[in-house]
């Protein structure tokens, strides 16, 4: 099999593998359910990708937009199309060559609304600890009083929400909302009925406090399972079991591994029960120096450590450097330490002081405070079962202030005691989400490109050096890893980042931000700079700022929003219509996004395409960025006939497809890892690396800057050894080349180019 490119015969070694050769990312939801997916398929098969990754496919809440919040384990999802509309996308998918990924929701369920949706919650509800189902949960009856807090009511009951509830029947309704009555408690008056069931109706606001059942971080529609139980574990994955095993699915993307009270243990049972040959990866976030466990039965991670490296080559610390200073002193917030450390601080004793109770509580009173201290204090998203060491400095952190003993009582319990472990690192990992990701990179704002799941706000900027070792190592222990630019989770597309990174090149680019709030103004600047122009676009950007503003928590929140603050958001947004749109900004912006898009299309693992970001893709935080897909078919086919790419939109596209479908053919170019070195006055700025013998990548860095030094003067490039020709249309497309190249000579048509070997 054969494929050509930029008029260059490519011969086909498509092996055996595993792995997919890439994959593509489709938000289902009811609007876009299987059979919409299914039409998508010739598109996506002629794109290049190799699997279809699809948002989760099991029972979910009615109506839900992403499917998180499963409600029954046993059934593919009526909305979608249920299990005939996904084995025939799975069948017409294979007729196309390409296969299923599913994501898998292990971690927890809805507590739904109606609550009967979640049949095994219903039963527990009603029957109480002696229910089959009441192991599915993690719930502390004992800190309850015996029963399960449901943060249900707008107001506590002494406040007259009370004269809401009824019994009717053999259910208990609250409004809309119906919870089962204990058997033979119907006809008791209010009073004594609400005292002799299983759970107490409360005040949402009481969920901070007194919530005795695990949830998925704050969230507390979203209950805790139990998967490190056999049998429970066994009747969460029977059907996605068979799904995999009846070749319908063909990998696995493990939602928020770190939920999980034995992540290892979880993912062995799985691996046993789907098989060598299903390729998993999991949603783990590592912090920069943190490395995955080598012993998980994984290909890796879902590839937000490979979005931190590509953004951050693509980030000058100097620039970071002055912008870090010039917000700072605009708008008079902390530093990056200081805010990190006061949101973790204020979410763990405010958001998740129910949970910290409970630990707590399992801990003593002696060691209430170093438990405290050293959550806050720890590093990582959280430790592991059988972890014999703990971070060195969380430990002296936590000692300073608490005393080397209470540290060391909490170390011996971390070591011994297997229910206290598990919880501290379930918490943990909820805390450093919740604080991090869902605050402090709100609050922190001096380049809004830096705050993305797995980045460093404080220290954005990747050497060459680092992205390079960090490539070999991905090639050397984890080649069949994940990487990611956009998903469904990143606070800002791939393209909307390259933008707005600009401004580590060139600060000035900000101007002076003006308004009541200096800090918003701020994040309206760059919000407005990274969208640009585009649909939709005010209703779009007063959206994220609102959603920003509530996350920060610095004048409004979710629970106790500010009117007056929040209508004032939409002067902010007109505040900011003008935008830099001269050429030297969106020649920046261009080589950045083209740049990106090529590191992460040839670097090592498996790089995913985020539905419609596959062409320009600008968008910004949830719901903005789980809009519709749009499929570039028609762009797609002009290049195909021949036509130029125009802008760098089709550029974008061009690209994309060609190393997608050569990773399809070719897989065996994309092996191993070797970096090459510019020599001459801009060497600084090219990022460059060869994948095995046989393909080279070259990308600009810092463009803006190199365009302010003169550009590439007599700066060369060393190709390995052999004959080179580019994959890519364009001028110059018929060269080839072998030794020193100029670099002004090889990036002559675009800011990136890919070489092929030529035998």
């Amino acid at each position: 099999m054969s494929q050509s490119y930029a008029g260059h015969e490519l011969e086909s070694d498509v092996p055996a593998a595993v792995a997919p050769a890439s994959t593509y990312r489709l938000q289902l939801r009811p609007e876009f359910p299987f059979a919409a997916a299914e039409a998508a398929v010739p598109y996506l098969a002629t794109l290049g990708v190799s699997h279809l990754h699809l948002s989760p496919v099991l029972e979910a809440v009615p109506g839900s937009t992403h499917g998180y919040d499963v409600t029954d384990h046993s059934r593919v999802r009526a909305e979608l199309g249920g299990e005939p509309g996904l084995r025939a996308l799975a069948r017409t998918a294979r007729t196309h060559g390409l296969g299923l990924v599913l994501d898998i929701v292990p971690n927890h369920m809805a507590v739904p609304s109606p609550l009967r949706l979640n049949r095994p919650l219903w039963e527990v509800l009603r029957d109480g600890p002696d229910s089959p189902f009441a192991r599915w949960f993690d719930i502390d009856w004992e800190a309850g009083g015996g029963q399960v807090l449901l943060p249900v009511l707008a107001a506590p009951l002494e406040e007259g929400a009370g004269g809401e509830l009824e019994a009717d029947g053999d259910v208990l309704r609250y409004g809309e909302q119906e919870f089962p009555l204990r058997e033979g408690t119907a006809g008791l008056a209010l009073p004594e009925l609400l005292a002799a069931q299983w759970y107490r109706p409360a005040c949402w606001r009481e969920a901070r406090t007194a919530l005795n059942y695990r949830r998925f971080f704050t969230i507390s529609e979203l209950i805790g399972v139990r998967v490190e139980d056999p049998e429970v574990f066994a009747a969460t994955h029977a059907k996605v079991v068979e799904l995999v095993r009846e070749g319908v699915v063909e990998g696995l993307r493990i939602d928020h591994v770190d939920g999980l009270a034995d992540p290892e243990g979880y993912l062995r049972r799985l691996r046993t029960a789907v098989g060598e040959d299903c390729w998993v990866v999991v949603e783990k976030i590592l912090a920069r120096g943190e490395r995955l466990a080598p012993a998980w039965p994984v290909a890796g991670t879902t590839g937000y450590d490979a979005l931190h490296r590509v953004d951050g080559v693509f980030t000058d610390p100097a620039g970071t450097g002055r912008l870090a200073e010039r917000y700072l002193e605009l708008t008079g917030l902390p530093g990056w330490e200081e805010t990190a450390e006061a949101c973790a601080r204020a979410v763990l004793t405010g958001d998740l002081a129910a949970e910290l109770t409970t630990l707590q509580r399992l801990a003593g009173a002696e060691l209430a405070d170093a438990v405290r201290e050293l959550l806050i204090a720890y590093p990582v998203y959280r430790p592991y079962p059988g972890e014999s060491e703990l971070p060195a400095g969380a430990l002296e952190r936590t000692a300073a202030r608490t005393g080397a003993d209470a540290v060391a009582g909490v170390r011996e319990l971390l070591l011994r005691e297997p229910v206290f472990a598990a919880r501290f690192a379930q918490t943990s990992a909820a805390l450093r989400a919740k604080s991090l990701e869902d605050r402090a990179f709100y609050q922190y704002a001096p380049l809004l490109s830096a705050t993305e799941v797995g980045g460093e706000p404080g220290d954005p900027a990747v050497p060459v050096a680092e992205f390079h070792a960090y490539c070999a190592g991905l090639a050397r222990d984890w080649p069949g890893t994940g990487t990611v630019l956009s998903t469904h989770d990143t606070k800002r597309s791939a393209d909307v980042r390259a933008r707005i990174s600009v401004l580590s090149q060139d600060p000035e680019l900000m101007g002076t931000p003006t308004g009541a709030d200096p800090q918003l103004a701020w994040v309206a600047r760059q919000t407005a700079l990274g969208l640009g122009e585009a649909p939709e676009r005010a209703e779009r950007l007063e959206q994220a700022l609102l959603k920003g503003a509530r996350e920060a928590a610095l004048h409004t929140s979710w629970t106790g929003q500010d009117t007056a603050y929040e209508a004032a958001i939409a002067q902010y947004v007109g505040a900011v219509r003008s935008v830099p749109a001269d050429g030297a900004f969106a020649e920046a912006a261009r080589a950045n996004q083209l740049g990106m898009a090529l590191l992460h299309l040839a670097m090592p693992g498996v790089p995913e395409v985020y539905q419609g970001a596959e062409t320009e893709y600008r968008a910004l935080v949830d719901p903005d960025n789980r809009r519709p897909a749009c499929f570039p078919r028609e762009e797609l086919g002009r290049l195909d006939a021949g036509a130029a790419p125009r802008g760098p939109a089709q550029e974008k596209l061009a690209l994309t497809a060609a190393l997608l479908r050569l990773r399809r053919s070719r897989p065996g170019l994309f092996a191993g890892y070797t970096p090459l070195a510019a020599r001459g006055p801009a060497a600084e700025h090219c990022v460059a690396f060869a994948r095995s013998a046989g393909l080279v990548a070259v990308a600009t860095r810092l463009s803006h800057r190199l365009a302010g030094a003169g550009g590439w003067r007599d700066t060369a490039l060393a190709l390995p050894p052999g004959c080179w020709v580019p994959l890519l249309p364009g001028a110059a497309q018929e060269a080839s080349y072998d030794g020193e190249v100029a670099l002004a000579e090889l990036l002559r048509d675009r800011p990136v180019t890919v070489l092929v070997h030529r035998e």
